[in-house]
């Protein structure tokens, strides 16, 4: 049985809002997804007490998964959560 996830190894490699932005996994979804970020809309909101340092609860909340924590992270540039997600800290929510 061959399995096959429209991924291969590799590297793809595209320009989104002014950085490179470079995955391992070689895929031509990959750059529609990047490309598609910037018509994205989205809501904006404040980090409550208890969601604090925490993008995965935040992902739960707004899509029913704490699985999309890294697009959070992503789509508001934080690389740390630990030190950038505070409570009273602007987030911005994009939708899915």
């Amino acid at each position: 049985m061959e399995y096959s996830n429209q991924l291969s190894k590799g590297f793809s490699k595209t320009f989104h809002k002014n950085k490179n932005v470079i995955s391992t996994l070689d895929s031509s979804n990959f750059e529609l997804f990047f490309g598609s970020m910037n018509n994205i809309t989205f809501s904006v909101g404040f980090i409550p007490t208890g969601y604090e340092h925490r993008p995965d609860l935040i992902s739960n909340l707004f899509y029913g998964t704490p699985l999309l924590d890294w697009f959070i992270c992503y789509f508001n540039n934080i690389k740390d959560p630990f030190n950038e997600l505070n409570v009273g800290d602007r987030i911005l929510i994009p939708s899915i």
